[in-house]
């Protein structure tokens, strides 16, 4: 292991890149935390809502979003061990109730393909809007949907499942969702500053979501502060800090025991969440584990799960071998980028670890016909045609419902359709966003990367975009 730099030494260097970043991207606010051999630090820029002013402090909130699933994952592993669940049991042996329409497939989906993503439930876009102790039972009841692939076949990143998983854990233990991750995992870990309730983080400092406004080049802030409850195992509900996180994700750093030195999960859980689930061998998916997404950034694995809340975005990475934990939240979509640059320059220029480039070179003369068409998933039709030699896709959302259509349309800022998107080849099946330099590609946004699969009669079968896969039509 290369050893950083004493942290406080490099907290000044951080705190440019943001500033620097933010300003040129009317990012409002940002904050991130960093843990590294024994040292930590977080630091804060900006204001973490602008209709207010309040300042973006060290100790303000946000909304988790999908870095969730790694606590919903967590505690899944959690019952497993005290005997109240089993990966490989079909879920239907604890929820006889649950069903989705393709025949036979719910008996085939086991507990562990609702954490690793591999369970294949066409339920992305799918917003039930109910809140309170019986969320999730709604969300279960609900769901009228069929699923996109063969259980444990493929993978594809699932809301669904993870929020499956929550009723699961619902129904083993008895409790609700909120009150499971109250006790087992904030209070277990330490998360002194973590609630999944608006009325518990609206007496503490609380970052708001923004979405940039393009007529007037500023951040304007959100007018849905987070999705409903049936959402909160998959991310919707969860708040807390980046010092909370860090302590979150600190705990999984040392196998399972937290910084208070309480055991939260045993060290064989800890590397079975590690263990690679699924890999669909393509370089904008990367492979997946129990919860965690796994990065191979050369010969270094970094755990990660990112995560969108309206207006908002955070991650969570932990770097085993390099003893570094790393989270931020920014509080425009557009932030993301930041992410990626912070997490790149510490891997890179702290930690001496050697990133390649993730693709080189793009090929020409590809035959471009096999992925012309249209692809659907819940809810949204992606077309695919030919244009002066490079593929252009146009996403189109189609709401099942006026209800759909609000939730979906305040989560989006008001951004539900999209400019068409040119894509040049990199190799067959492999494509990329057009002017974009190849380097763009080597860190977190290899997400941007799209891919086509099972090509059958000439015809790919799907198109992955965002680690999300479609089906042709």
């Amino acid at each position: 292991m290369v050893r950083m730099n004493a942290l406080h030494t490099i907290t000044a260097q951080i705190r440019d890149q943001i500033i620097e970043y933010c300003e040129s991207n009317q990012v409002p606010g940002f904050v991130t935390g960093i843990y590294h051999a024994g040292e930590q630090i977080v630091v804060a820029h900006g204001t973490a809502n602008v209709a207010s002013g309040a300042p973006m402090r060290e100790n303000t909130g946000f909304l988790f979003g999908s870095v969730t699933k790694v606590l919903t994952t967590t505690l899944v592993l959690q019952q497993v061990e005290r005997g109240r669940l089993d990966l490989d049991a079909p879920v239907r042996e604890y929820l006889p109730e649950f069903a989705v329409n393709t025949p036979g497939a719910a008996d085939k989906i086991l507990v562990r393909h609702l954490i690793s993503h591999t369970n294949g439930i066409d339920a992305d876009l799918y917003f039930p809007d109910a809140d309170g102790r019986d969320a999730l039972k709604t969300y279960l009841a609900g769901l009228d949907t069929g699923v996109l692939f063969e259980p444990g076949e493929q993978l594809s990143y699932s809301n669904g499942g993870m929020i499956v998983a929550g009723r699961l854990l619902e129904v083993v233990t008895g409790m609700s969702f909120s009150d499971l991750l109250d006790r087992d995992i904030y209070r277990l870990v330490g998360m002194r500053d973590s609630s999944t309730s608006a009325k518990d983080a609206i007496l503490r400092s609380t970052a708001i979501g923004h979405f940039l406004d393009p007529e007037i080049m500023a951040a304007e802030p959100t007018r849905m502060f987070m999705l409903p409850d049936t959402w909160g195992p998959a991310g919707a509900t969860p708040i807390g800090t980046a010092a909370d996180l860090l302590a979150f994700g600190r705990t999984h750093l040392a196998d399972g025991v937290a910084p208070s030195g309480t055991r939260v999960l045993s060290p064989e859980s800890v590397a079975l969440m590690r263990q690679v689930a699924h890999d669909m061998a393509s370089p904008n998916t990367p492979p997946m584990g129990l919860g965690w997404v796994l990065y191979p950034f050369g010969d270094t694995t970094v755990l990660a799960m990112s995560g969108a809340s309206p207006g908002g975005v955070s991650i969570l990475c932990v770097v085993p071998e390099h003893d570094l934990v790393f989270t931020a939240f920014g509080n425009t979509p557009g932030a993301i980028m930041l992410h990626d640059q912070l997490l790149g320059w510490l891997l890179r220029e702290r930690l001496g670890v050697e990133i390649p480039t993730l693709v080189t070179q793009s090929e020409e003369n590809i035959d471009l016909a096999p992925y012309v068409g249209t692809y659907r998933s819940d809810q949204l039709r992606v077309d695919v045609s030919i244009v002066d030699g490079q593929l252009e896709e146009r996403t189109t959302y189609e709401p099942a419902d006026e209800s759909q259509q609000r939730i979906f349309t305040e989560f989006a800022g008001g951004f539900t359709s999209a400019t068409p998107q040119r894509y040049v080849p990199i190799r067959p099946g492999l494509f990329a966003p057009a002017d974009y330099p190849l380097e763009t590609f080597d860190g977190y946004l290899r997400l941007l990367l799209v891919s086509y699969h099972d090509v059958r009669d000439g015809k790919a079968r799907f198109r992955n975009g965002g680690g999300r896969l479609t089906r042709r039509a």
